[in-house]
């Protein structure tokens, strides 16, 4: 039987990632603070990673650790501590530790953020460095390198925004920004889990879908949620102007980015795809995101997007036509 412990394991990721480990019949671990339940049949070890000595109460061997950790403090720490008990090493880091975001297709060879584990170092430059403490494994260690990650539950708000914006719109326009070049890139948060729990890659792999155009993104959201009008667009300076914002956050339009950013969603995946990494259909994983919407409530608070109201304020100060994305 796998050993295997999540460092972690109570996460939207990290919860999925366990349940898959079960599922396939591992004993599973689950290193955590103890605030949130672990998946039904896993064990939990309690133990806080900014503590003394959070991994005091973990003994035996593993035949895979998992890292979901956005510390480089804290995944120096637990290979320091834990990497000679381990057969091979899993660490989740993310497409945001590449430093150029404008060629197009890049794969993973391409340069990364000057790495950096200090704790007040962006998010990029922290996940750079929690690679090279885990690479130091040599070929014990993977690193996943998702982008966009979806699905139901999924705590930022991006990608659901728009199967919210759609399915409360019903029949009304929906605001959107900019298309023209603009692409989009998903991994659902299920085939991410899968992958996780069972490659035996080694070194890094961008674990991302295919990119296809943000017109056809939104379109396949649009559908599952049975939205009938059409889409009113606005241009880049309009909604900078009235402080609009980019990719996440409030006030946003969740998954734009600048004109320039032309190769941030274009990370190729053909060793995801060679790896044993699967890709769910666009339409299952947006039919499956508006369910979930619908279920948590369109005009819930979000941590991304424009609520209906700033939504409308807008759309009557653009005024205009609507029209198809297509």
């Amino acid at each position: 039987m796998t050993k295997a412990l999540i460092l972690g394991g109570t996460g939207w990721l990290s919860s999925r990632i366990a349940r898959r480990l079960l599922d396939e019949g591992a004993a599973v671990t689950c290193l955590a603070r103890g605030t949130r339940p672990v998946p039904p049949g896993a064990t939990l070890v309690v133990g806080d990673r900014t503590g003394a000595d959070p991994y005091a109460a973990l003994d035996g061997e593993w035949d895979l650790v998992v890292d979901v950790s956005t510390s480089a403090l804290q995944v120096a720490r637990a290979v320091d501590e834990l990497g000679d008990r381990a057969a091979r090493w899993t660490f989740v880091s993310s497409v945001s530790v590449y430093a150029d975001d404008e060629t197009v297709g890049a794969d993973e060879s391409a340069p990364r953020h000057p790495s950096s584990r200090a704790e007040d170092a962006d998010y990029g430059a922290q996940k750079a460095a929690a690679e090279d403490a885990v690479a130091a494994l040599g070929d014990r260690a993977l690193i996943v390198r998702p982008g966009l990650i979806v699905g139901k539950g999924d705590p930022s708000d991006r990608f659901g925004y728009w199967a919210a914006a759609f399915a409360r719109a019903g029949e009304r326009p929906v605001l959107v920004p900019p298309l023209a070049g603009r692409t989009a890139q998903i991994v659902d948060v299920d085939d991410l889990a899968a992958y996780v729990a069972s490659s035996r890659a080694v070194d890094a792999v961008n674990a991302v879908g295919d990119s296809i155009p943000l017109a056809d993104m939104l379109e396949i959201v649009r559908g599952a949620a049975g939205h009938t009008g059409g889409v009113r667009e606005a241009s880049e300076e309009w909604l900078r102007a009235r402080s609009v914002e980019y990719w996440m956050g409030v006030r946003s339009l969740p998954l734009w980015l600048p004109a320039d950013m032309t190769g941030f969603m274009t990370r190729r995946n053909e060793r995801f795809l060679a790896t044993g990494g699967a890709l769910s259909p666009l339409d299952a994983t947006a039919a499956r995101v508006v369910a979930d919407e619908l279920v948590r409530g369109v005009d819930r608070p979000r941590r991304a997007g424009l609520s209906r109201a700033e939504e409308a304020d807008l759309l009557a100060e653009l005024g205009g036509r609507s029209r198809s994305l297509r």
